[in-house]
Formats: C-alpha cells, structure tokens, sequence
C-alpha cells in the first residue's frame, strides 16, 4: 500500500512566494500543440502585461490573455494562450507591471519537434519500474523475498506454501498487488502497441545493462506476466496479494527486508486469495463482495500479452492465451469487486466497480480471437458503466474506481461501427472540463489521494479520444492534464521524478523506503527517475492522514491553498510517494508524444 507510519519531526517555514508567478511546461511544446502557460500572484491581471519573446527573432504575439477566478491562496489568476507560436526554439515569458514597466517573473520555455523525445522521456518510467523489480532487483543486483509465501484466509489451503517470487513491488514499500500489477502490465503492452517504433532495447530482460534484441517495454511487461502467472498456479486459483500493512514497519533496501509475519524476520510473506468475502488479518476488513474485479484483470492482461507475443514467443503467447480465456470464464462465474487486505492499519485499495475490467477482458479477448458473444458482452459490460465514476465527481475512497481510465471502450470500439463507446468517452471528457471550466489550470481533476493517476488517466482519455474520432473539442482539456504533470500546476513543479538539471524544478525529497529517508540528490534518488509521485491531495485528506509531520520546512508554504496541498517531502506519503501503477500509466502518453516527435523530425 502507498504510504509509511514513520512518525517524524513537523516543521513550516516560507521559502517560495505567490507573488507574480508563471507557470509553463518545463519539459516544452511540440510545435503543433495546445499551448498555455498560467500566472498566479497579487496584482491584477489589468494591470500586468505579458510578453513572448523568442531567443531568435525577439517579440512575438500572444493569442489572448483570459482573466480567471484565483487559485487560492494567489488573488488573481489567468490563463495565457499561445497555440499560433510554431517555431522551434527557446523562449522566455514574462509577465511586468504595466505602470512601471518592472519585470514580476519570468518563465523560460521551448518548443520543438523534439520537446519529448530529446529526453527520451517515454523511457523514464521504466527506470522506475526496473528499480520496483521484486525478487531479483537489478539496481542493487540483488535477490529478495525469496521465500514467498504461504496462502492465507483460503477455505481450504492455509499455509500451503507457493512460489510466488517476481513481480513489482507496489510503491516505497514492499507490498504486492495483483490490480495494480496487471493494470501495469496492460498499460505496457498497450503503449507498446499503439506506439511500437519509439522503444529503445538497452537493458536485457533481467533488467540490467545491455540490449536483448527486444524492446525493454516487453521485457518489463513480460517480468510482470511472469510473476501474474505465478498467482494463477492452477485454473480456479487465483492470488490476490502478497504481504500487508506490516510491511510498513521496516525501511531500508529490499534485500534487507526483515519484515515479521509470524514465521520470522525476513522469511515467508503471507499470500492473500482473490475472494469475495470482506477479510483482514486483525482488526480492519475490507468490503470484498465478488472476484471479477481481479481475475478479469488476469484475463485482459493475459489476452493482450497473447496478442504481442506471438511473432515472438509462440509458446508463452499460447499459453497465455489459454490462461486468459480460463480467467474469463471464472469472471463471468463470480461476478463483483475483490478489495486488497488490510491488517493493522485501516488503509487498503476500497475497488468498487468490476464492469470495466470484464469490458476490458472481453474486448481483448475479442481481439485475441473474434467472437461475436465476446463483443456482445462488451457491449453490455461497457453500458453498465459508460464513464469511470470519479469522473466529475468531487471526491472518491482510495483506489474506488480503478483502473482510472476503462481502455475497454478504446479496444471494445475498434470492432463497434456505432461510435456508442466514443461517446462514453466523451461524456467523462465533458464531466471533467466542467469541473475545470472556471480554474485558470483548467484543472478539474478531484484532490483525492493518487489524483496524478487520475491526470494521467486524463490526459489518455483525451488522446484516445481524439484518435478514435478525430474530434478536438478536448484538446485544451488534454494538455491542460498533460501540462500539468510538466510543471503547469500552482506549485510549479513537474509531478514526475526528472534527471537532475532536466527542468527548473523536479521532486527532490520523495517518499520512498529505498532511499532510507535520504534526502535527494544522491543516487538514492537516481533509482526514482521517471516515476509519477501521487499528487496533491485536498487539504482535509491531508489533515487526517495517520504519521504525516512534514521533516523540513516546506518550500511551498506560501502556496498551500484551503482546498489542496503539495509537499515535497519525504514524510508525505500522501502527495510525494512514486507508485508502481500510476508510473507505468505514463507510458501511453509519453510513448505518443515522443512518437509524435519522431515524426515530425524524419
């Protein structure tokens, strides 16, 4: 689970002011793209002129300035747009008194054909996801948890022991999850085959140094297959999760993990079943009421990985087939959502809704193999929940509604001639950009915990939209998501882990046990490049959190509203932890815009 009780030392001090401050993408602009930069401060917009000058050929024109409601605690906001500026090169924004003439803030900015791509920054995440690696991690060429486990609040196979090594670990902890783990698979396998052309093979498929002749997307893809195989030792068996909450009790490097569950420290990890019924170890229980939640996600994760593998590897490929279509049929035999345990603290992953993954399981199914009553399902399954529920809405429990983005209308509509999945997609596009409407971010995504998940799911939606459709009603909606992730957002800082001297401002101080509380800018921190750190939360969350009492002064002090908070700070595990999932969420839209890049420089 994402987060650490390690209670330290609370402390505030004022070191970033809210007085006239633009916000821009620090990453840049691809010449074609939606472009809009953001400024927040005391001075009202009338009285402030703003100016683009470019470092080849001096001033260029705006296309407009809109006056928006503040953003809190700032007086005044608004939104500048500057879409008609193409050509490629460096430029800086600034924003000055018009009285005076002073100059309050400048933003330096680029656009280019390469913005994304010079980068590679569709690779990052896989930094990330190489560093998350459990039973043998390449950053440390190490093994770990090498006696996982034994099975349980099974009826019938307590303490049985299962080879269940591999796989991810969840976040800055060392909990595994099978939702979280297939969304990340799916989400790898997805990037990669809508963008296959901008994957680099320069890690061997244990994921250290050294090309393999496959792309390094697959074999991260494929490490996680693995493992998914292992929670599924038998047809009708399927694990849902290894370790728990205890887990929270250590800090430091995997391969020391001394983490005690009653066999001793450091041995054999718990393994929890995918079930129906509400469970816990001790005294919190979840709200389990089905299994289609999980063992759908089996099925659509094996189906896709069948689909990509089979030029490649025919016998993984067939019997990951053969696994996808077993887990199908048990979805479709034991209907509802199977919720993640808690043990001794009250948080777990509160997943609700089950449709979408059977959509999703159904459709690439269909994919794998046509199937009239596959599609059919699809159909009824994508009916039932036509917009992902946290979509308009103002608030959600942890993880309520996931995957944050139902790829099943996406794969369900490439067999639909009706357009009826395009438009589910637009009516949550629609329910987001009203919430947005009147913020100068245009930011109408709800503060509750992992919200940059909910960005990123987004900022796909939209582009998904955009290719099934052609329509561009959304295309400020999605680089107002995109944007934000670079550095558009009140605090000014990019929501992902960035090479140092990248962009202006990065997270420094995230929470993560693999750092041992270091603070950044050491190789610790190296190990989190390209991961997506939660994002801000609504301040009431944060106030209610358990163990949070920020390390150091907060650097964002003087931009903390009333309505959302971001720290970046180790001791926030609430806004500043990286997360397996959310991370490899990334992959769709950097592969694509780096895709786009490419393009448009051969």
């Amino acid at each position: 689970m994402k987060r650490s009780l390690v209670l330290l030392a609370a402390a505030s001090a004022l070191s970033v002011s809210a007085q006239s401050t633009l916000r821009v993408n620090q990453v840049g602009y691809l010449p074609d793209d939606f472009k809009a930069a953001v400024y927040m401060g005391a001075e009202p917009v009338d009285s402030l002129s703003f100016e683009l000058q470019s470092a080849e050929s001096g001033r260029v024109n705006l296309d407009s300035v809109v006056a928006c409601a503040p953003w809190a605690p700032a007086e005044a906001s608004a939104r500048i747009y500057f879409s008609s500026v193409a050509a490629p090169g460096d430029y800086s924004l600034a924003v000055k008194d018009k009285a005076t003439g002073a100059v309050l803030d400048v933003a330096r900015l680029y656009i280019g054909s390469d913005a994304y791509s010079r980068h590679k920054l569709n690779e990052l995440p896989l930094n990330y996801l190489r560093q998350q690696r459990c039973g043998y991690n390449p950053v440390h060429d190490a093994e770990c948890h090498q006696h996982d486990g034994f099975v349980v609040l099974h009826d019938s196979l307590d303490g049985e022991h299962f080879d269940v090594r591999g796989g991810w670990h969840d976040a800055s902890d060392y909990l595994q999850y099978l939702p979280t783990s297939a969304n990340t698979v799916y989400q790898l396998l997805f990037a990669y085959r809508e963008n296959p052309d901008v994957w680099a093979d320069e890690y061997d498929a244990a994921g250290r140094p050294g090309a393999n002749g496959v792309a390094d997307i697959l074999d991260e893809a494929r490490w996680g297959l693995e493992w998914m195989m292992r929670m599924n030792p038998r047809p009708g068996l399927y694990f849902n999760q290894i370790a728990d909450d205890r887990d929270h009790r250590f800090v430091g490097v995997p391969q020391a993990d001394n983490s005690d569950y009653g066999r001793g420290g450091g041995k054999d990890r718990p393994i929890y079943p995918v079930s129906g019924k509400p469970y816990g170890l001790e005294k919190y229980k979840n709200r389990s009421n089905g299994e289609a939640s999980s063992v759908a996600k089996f099925a659509s994760a094996f189906a896709l990985g069948a689909q990509l593998y089979a030029e490649t590897d025919a016998k993984f490929a067939e019997e990951l087939g053969r696994r996808a279509r077993q887990a199908y049929e048990y979805a479709l035999a034991h209907p509802g959502a199977a919720q993640t345990a808690p043990c001794v603290s009250p948080y777990f992953y509160e997943e609700d809704n089950w449709v979408d993954d059977m959509e999703l399981a159904a459709a690439s199914l269909g994919r794998l193999s046509p199937d009239e009553s596959l599609a059919a399902n699809a159909r009824a399954y994508g009916s039932a929940e036509r917009i992902t529920p946290w979509m308009g809405a103002d608030t959600a429990r942890h993880y309520q509604w996931y995957p944050f983005i139902n790829l099943g209308h996406f794969e369900a509509a490439q067999t639909d001639t009706t357009g009826v999945f395009a438009s589910y997609y637009r009516e949550g596009l629609e329910a987001v950009a009203a919430r947005g409407a009147k913020n100068a971010f245009r930011f109408g995504v709800p503060f509750i915990w992992c919200s940059n998940n909910l960005t990123t799911a987004l900022a796909t939606q939209a582009m998904l939209y955009r290719e099934m459709t052609g329509n561009t009603d959304f295309v400020e909606t999605e680089a107002a998501a995109r944007d934000w992730l670079f550095g558009v957002n009140p605090w000014g800082q990019t929501m992902i882990i960035l090479p140092e001297g990248m962009v202006a401002s990065s997270p420094e101080d995230p929470h993560s046990a693999m750092t041992d509380r270091v603070i950044a800018r050491r190789p610790g921190r190296d190990w989190l490049v390209g991961g997506l750190v939660d994002g801000p939360v609504y301040t009431a969350i944060f106030n209610s959190l358990w163990g949070v009492h920020l390390r150091r002064p907060d650097k964002f002090e003087a931009l903390q509203g009333p309505v959302a908070v971001y720290h970046d700070d180790y001791s926030d595990y609430s806004t500043n932890e990286p997360t397996m999932d959310g991370t490899a969420s990334l992959s769709y839209m950097l592969g694509r815009l780096c895709g786009s890049s490419a393009k448009k420089t051969k």
